[in-house]
C-alpha cells in the first residue's frame, strides 16, 4: 500500500489530509492553526492529528507534498524581510517601472555600472570593489539580496559575478533574476528578484518545519512543495525559489477541486483567513497565466495559474467607510480575530474590553492589540520609533494604545506588522461569524463584546453606527457575500473570452451588473447570472458561499473535504521541470544560443536551435530525475520569429521551452 500525505499552511490553519493512492481516496484529515512564530508547532499538530485518524504507521507514508499560501499572503499584506538590490546597468529612473520602488518599500538600493547588450556582449565593466564596500555600509538587518542585470538572460555574467561576491562577505541568501525568468523586461524580473528575496527567510521556516516534524515521527519519505502552476518540485529548489510557491496553495486547491468534484468547467473559489483566491477550471485544467502571476498590485515574471487573488477572508480587517451613513469594507490586511486572541490570552483580551466597554466614549484604537511574532530575541536592524514599539512588547501582547504611545509611532508600528514582526488583532468576519452563531470555534463572548465596542462608533450624523452586535455582525457578513460576489464577477469577465471594452473589475461593479443580479424588471427588464457552477472552497465556504451562489444566480458546489481541499491538491500533482533560452541572430548569417554561460555563436541555425535544445534538455531531466521522477515525459516548443524581406524569410529570433514531468517515485514498501 503507498500512502501520502499532503499538508497545506494557510495564515489561519494549517491542514493534513492522507490518501490512499491505491484506492485513490481520502483515509483521513485534520486541522490545527496555524502557529506564528512557531509554524512548526501547527505543521506538528495537524500532521500527528491526521495520521492518528487514518490508522496508517507514519513508516507508511511513502511521500509527503506540501503547499501553502503564506508566499501569496505575504505579498498581499506587504510583508516579508529587509532586502537589498543590485541593480546592474539600469538607469535609476527604471527604478520606478513595474512596480518595483513600491515592492523595495525604502529598501536599500545598490546600482551599479555594467550589464549587457540584447546580444550578450559586456557594455561596461562590473565594479566589485565598489559593490563590497556598499555591502559593508548596509549594516545589519538585511535578510537577503535579489541581483538583477541589464540583459543577464542574454548574458548572466555579471549576476553570477555579483551573487558570488555577496556570499562570500555577507552570508546572505542571494536571488539572481536570471535563475528565475528567461523574459527580457528588466525591471520586472528585478522586481520578481526582490519579492523572491524578501520569501526566502520565510518558505524556509516552513519546510524546515515539516522536515522537522517528518524526523520526529520517522518519515523517510521525500518532501514536496507545489509550485504556484500547480506543478510539484523539491524542497530544495523551493527554498532557493520561492517567489514560485506564490499561488501554490491556491493552484493545489484547484487541484483538490477537480479531484474532489468531477467537475471539468467551473469557478473556483478558495477562501482562506487571508485571501480569496478565484480561478476557472476549463476542460478540467487551471488557466495558466501567460504574463506571470499577479498578486495584489505585483505582476511577477512567474508562470502560474490564472488566479485572482483579493485581500478577503475570514479575517479580513473591517474598516468603516465615513460619511453620513458610514459603510464598511474588509482588507486587505489580515488581523488576528479577537476571538481567537482571548482564547490564547483570555485574561488580557476580556479584561481589556470590559473595560473600554464601560467608557461612554469609544477610542480610536479601542478593540485592537498588538501581538509580538518574533522568536526569542528581537528583531535586529530596527528604524527611529521601531525599537520603542518593540520595548514596549517585549513582555508579550498588548493593547495597541499601549504599544503606540503617539501618532507619531504609529507608523513604526505599521512597518513592524507590514514585515511580520508584529499583528493587530481586531474584529474580523470571524468574530462576527461567532457573534451569529455560525462559528463557534474561538471564545465567542470576546467576539461579541468586540462588535459590540465596534457597533458604537459614530457615523456622520452623530448616530451610533448599528443598535446591536448583532445588526453590526450581519452587516459585515453582507459586506464579505458583496465582495466575494465581485471577485467572481472580475474572474468571470477576465475569462469570458469577449471584448467587453471595460475592465473586469470595473464591469463586475458597473450599475447595469448589478441591476441584473437584482432581476431588475421595469421599463427595462434585465437579468445576469453565471454560467459555469462555483465550486466552494475553504473551512468557512458553507458560512458564507450559500448567500454567493443566491446573488449571482448559480449553481454553488460544496464538496466533501472542501476544507482541505488544497492539502489534497498537493499530492495530486505531477512534478515538472521547465527550462527556458533563446537563440538570436546578432549579425548576417550568425545565430547565437544564449546558454547558461553565456552566448554561444553558430554559422547555421538549425546548429543553434539543436545546441540550446540540448542543453535545455540536459537542465530540465537532469532537475526531474533529482526531484524523483518516476517515468521521465520531455517536451519541447519552439516560437519562431522570422519575417519575410523581398520574398525572403528572415531569421529574427527563437525561444525554446523544455519541460520534463511524470509522477514522483512513490516507495511501495
Amino acid at each position: 500500500m503507498a500512502y501520502l500525505l499532503g499538508v497545506d499552511t494557510g495564515g489561519t490553519y494549517t491542514d493534513a489530509v492522507v490518501l490512499d493512492e491505491a484506492e485513490d481516496r481520502v483515509i483521513a484529515s485534520a486541522k490545527s492553526l496555524t502557529t506564528r512564530p512557531d509554524l512548526s508547532r501547527g505543521v506538528g499538530a495537524a500532521i500527528d492529528a491526521a495520521i492518528a485518524t487514518s490508522g496508517v504507521a507514519a513508516a507508511e507514508i511513502a511521500m509527503v507534498s506540501l503547499s501553502t499560501t503564506l508566499a501569496t499572503n505575504a505579498l498581499v499584506e506587504g510583508q516579508g524581510g529587509r532586502v537589498a538590490l543590485v541593480f546592474i546597468g539600469f538607469e535609476e529612473a527604471e527604478l520606478g517601472r513595474a512596480g518595483l520602488e513600491d515592492a523595495l518599500k525604502g529598501d536599500p538600493v545598490i546600482r551599479l555600472a555594467g550589464g549587457h547588450s540584447h546580444a550578450g556582449a559586456e557594455t561596461a565593466p562590473l565594479d566589485l570593489a565598489r559593490l563590497e564596500t556598499e555591502i559593508a555600509a548596509l549594516g545589519p538587518g538585511i535578510s537577503g539580496f535579489a541581483v538583477a542585470a541589464s540583459f543577464a538572460t542574454r548574458n548572466p555574467a555579471h549576476e553570477i559575478a555579483a551573487r558570488d561576491l555577496i556570499r562570500r562577505v555577507a552570508s546572505r541568501p542571494v536571488t539572481c533574476s536570471h535563475e528565475l525568468s528567461a523574459g527580457l523586461n528588466g525591471p520586472r524580473r528585478a522586481l520578481t528578484a526582490v519579492l523572491n528575496a524578501r520569501l526566502i527567510g520565510m518558505i524556509d521556516h516552513l519546510i524546515s518545519a515539516c522536515e522537522g516534524h517528518m524526523a520526529h515521527l520517522g518519515i523517510a519519505a521525500p518532501l514536496m512543495v507545489v509550485r504556484g502552476d500547480g506543478a510539484l518540485v523539491s524542497a530544495a529548489l523551493a527554498r532557493e525559489r520561492p517567489i514560485e510557491t506564490i499561488l501554490s496553495g491556491p493552484a493545489a486547491s484547484i487541484a483538490g477541486a477537480s479531484w474532489l468534484t468531477g467537475e471539468t468547467d467551473a469557478l473556483v473559489s478558495d477562501i482562506g483567513g487571508t485571501t480569496t483566491d478565484v480561478c476557472l477550471l476549463k476542460d478540467g485544467k487551471p488557466m495558466i497565466d501567460p504574463m506571470g502571476a499577479r498578486v495584489g498590485s505585483f505582476r511577477t515574471m512567474v508562470e502560474a495559474v490564472a488566479m485572482r487573488t483579493t485581500g478577503l477572508g475570514g479575517d479580513s480587517e473591517v474598516h468603516l467607510i465615513e460619511g453620513l451613513e458610514t459603510g464598511l469594507r474588509l482588507g486587505p490586511r489580515r488581523l488576528m480575530p479577537v476571538a481567537l486572541a482571548a482564547r490564547d490570552w483570555p485574561g488580557l483580551v476580556h479584561d481589556a474590553l470590559d473595560g473600554w466597554l464601560s467608557q461612554d466614549a469609544t477610542g480610536e484604537h479601542d478593540g485592537r492589540f498588538a501581538l509580538p511574532m518574533w522568536r526569542g530575541t528581537p528583531p535586529e536592524g530596527l528604524q527611529g520609533r521601531e525599537g520603542a514599539v518593540v520595548e514596549r512588547l517585549l513582555g508579550g501582547p498588548v493593547r495597541l494604545a499601549d504599544a503606540v504611545r503617539t501618532r507619531l509611532e504609529l507608523p513604526a508600528l505599521m512597518r513592524l506588522v507590514s514585515r511580520g514582526q508584529v499583528m493587530v488583532s481586531g474584529i474580523t468576519p470571524s468574530d462576527a461569524a461567532h457573534v451569529l452563531g455560525r462559528l463557534d470555534s474561538w471564545d465567542a463572548g470576546a467576539a461579541r463584546k468586540a462588535v459590540t465596542l465596534f457597533a458604537r462608533r459614530r457615523n456622520g450624523r452623530g448616530d451610533r453606527i448599528a443598535a446591536a452586535p448583532e445588526a453590526l455582525a450581519q452587516r459585515i457578513i453582507d459586506q464579505l457575500t458583496a465582495q466575494t460576489v465581485d471577485c467572481l464577477l472580475e474572474a468571470a469577465f477576465a475569462e469570458d473570452g469577449r471584448d467587453w471594452g471595460a475592465a473586469p473589475e470595473d464591469l463586475a461593479r458597473h450599475s447595469l451588473m448589478k441591476a441584473g443580479l437584482d432581476r431588475h424588471s421595469g421599463v427595462i427588464r434585465i437579468t445576469a447570472s453565471l454560467g459555469v457552477p462555483v465550486i466552494g472552497l475553504g473551512a468557512s465556504a458553507p458560512s458564507y458561499y450559500g448567500a454567493v451562489g443566491d446573488r449571482l444566480g448559480a449553481r454553488m458546489i460544496l464538496p466533501e473535504h472542501a476544507g482541505v481541499a488544497n492539502a489534497i491538491g498537493a499530492v495530486v500533482g505531477q512534478i515538472a521541470m521547465h527550462a527556458e533560452g533563446i537563440v538570436t541572430s546578432p549579425g548576417p548569417g550568425l545565430f547565437a544560443a544564449h546558454l547558461a554561460d553565456g552566448p554561444h555563436r553558430f554559422n547555421d541555425r538549425d546548429k543553434a536551435l539543436a545546441a540550446l535544445e540540448a542543453a535545455l534538455t540536459a537542465d530540465a531531466t537532469d532537475r526531474a530525475r533529482r526531484a524523483g521522477v518516476e517515468e521521465l515525459r520531455v517536451t519541447c516548443t519552439r516560437d519562431m520569429s522570422e519575417i519575410e524581406v523581398e520574398g525572403q524569410s528572415m531569421f529574427i529570433e527563437a525561444r525554446l521551452r523544455v519541460t520534463a514531468q511524470g509522477r514522483p517515485r512513490i516507495a511501495t514498501g
